[in-house]
């Protein structure tokens, strides 16, 4: 690959590069004039403007696309569609790579000293970290810029955090379309964290090229409470922290996990997946794994695996929103929002049968459908 090292990016601002304040101007004077202040209405969105904006690689502009992208307004929704449709032409060149990791294993500090490997190569990084919402409250802890203090301070990184909202298809749907944002505006490595649990990482493996695994030492024990499945989606397992006392037994957690790897299904065609060691906070072995990268893209693109996946990952998008759309707008019609507490009832004290239930609903929903 060509290194961009010297090339310059559009803004000179870092990721946490903080913006002036903007001055409002009000309909009124200063607190004590007598005259009420009004708050200014909503400036309508240029979406010419603004996509011409973020394929010039603004940040402010894009951080402003992504949150239009993100809003749950229904008129935002529209206009982060149109939008998304003008910039996808531009999209696509990026190499996406999905980062999952058991809690402790030191996700946030490996994309930190990864991302500054990158960015010190000449490359563009994003990264785009999920947040776990609350169930409870909604809210999420949206701390990853200060976890990430010095590759925020790199020119050439965009840090984003975003909340999962609770829900598996807002990642799905927002986290893609954020990550097709960053690549119209000239990004050309997509880094995604997961929130390291359960189904998220089914997801983002729906959404990458190449996917890594990032577990501690000790691989006798964790691999007894790993799942079998978290493993096979992995192209890389990256054994962390492999420095000091510790990097005689990084080795051979490594070894350890060699073996099992060797028995599983490949997560991509032809390609053997592997473990290998670093240690992030001493910057080692990064550009051991960026080369391991480098030939995973080579090797999938000249064997078209690459470019199938692209393809396929697209088509169970579509078929994803095809599902969460029709489940919104059946639990918003008329007749469910009215009928479906009483039904609930009914099946909870045995006198409707589940089957019955939904049958009852769909039919007046659907109308009555032949089998």
């Amino acid at each position: 690959m060509v290194d961009k090292k010297n090339q310059k990016t559009p803004e000179s601002q870092s990721a946490l590069h903080v913006m002036k304040g903007i001055h409002s101007s009000h309909d009124g004077f200063s607190a004590g004039s007598g005259k009420r202040f009004r708050k200014k209405t909503k400036k309508n969105v240029d979406l010419a403007l603004l996509a011409d904006e973020v394929l010039q690689g603004k940040r402010q502009q894009l951080a402003r696309a992504i949150t239009l992208i993100e809003s749950n307004a229904f008129k935002d929704y529209q206009l982060g569609q149109e939008l998304l449709q003008k910039l996808l032409p531009h999209t696509g060149n990026s190499i996406r790579i999905g980062i999952t990791g058991v809690p402790g294993a030191g996700k946030s500090t490996f994309i930190e000293s990864f991302g500054k490997l990158l960015c010190d190569l000449g490359y563009k990084v994003a990264v785009l970290a999920i947040d776990p919402s609350s169930s409870i409250s909604g809210g999420s802890i949206l701390g990853d810029k200060t976890r990430m203090e010095l590759l925020s301070r790199e020119e050439n990184a965009f840090i984003r955090p975003s909340p999962s909202s609770g829900t598996l298809g807002g990642v799905h749907r927002k986290t893609r379309e954020t990550m097709l944002l960053c690549e119209a505006a000239g990004f050309d490595i997509i880094l995604i964290e997961t929130v390291g649990v359960g189904q998220s990482e089914f997801i983002v493996r729906s959404m990458v090229d190449f996917f890594m695994l990032i577990v501690l030492t000790g691989a006798g024990d964790e691999l007894q409470g790993m799942k079998k499945g978290i493993m096979e989606l992995a192209d890389a397992i990256v054994v962390n922290k492999a420095d000091g006392d510790n990097k005689r037994l990084a080795i051979k957690t490594k070894a350890e996990y060699n073996q099992v790897l060797h028995f599983l299904q490949p997560s991509t065609p032809g390609w053997q997946s592997k473990a290998y060691t670093c240690s992030a906070i001493m910057h080692e072995g990064m550009d051991s794994l960026w080369d391991v990268i480098q030939k995973f893209m080579k090797n999938t693109k000249e064997s078209n695996v690459f470019f199938s996946r692209r393809k396929q990952q697209t088509k169970e998008w579509l078929h994803t929103l095809i599902l969460d759309q029709l489940k919104n707008s059946f639990y918003q019609h008329p007749y469910v929002l009215e009928h479906i507490q009483s039904i609930e009832t009914e099946t909870m004290e045995g006198k409707m049968t589940p089957s019955q239930a939904v049958h009852t609903l769909f039919s007046n929903v659907y109308g009555d459908q032949k089998r």
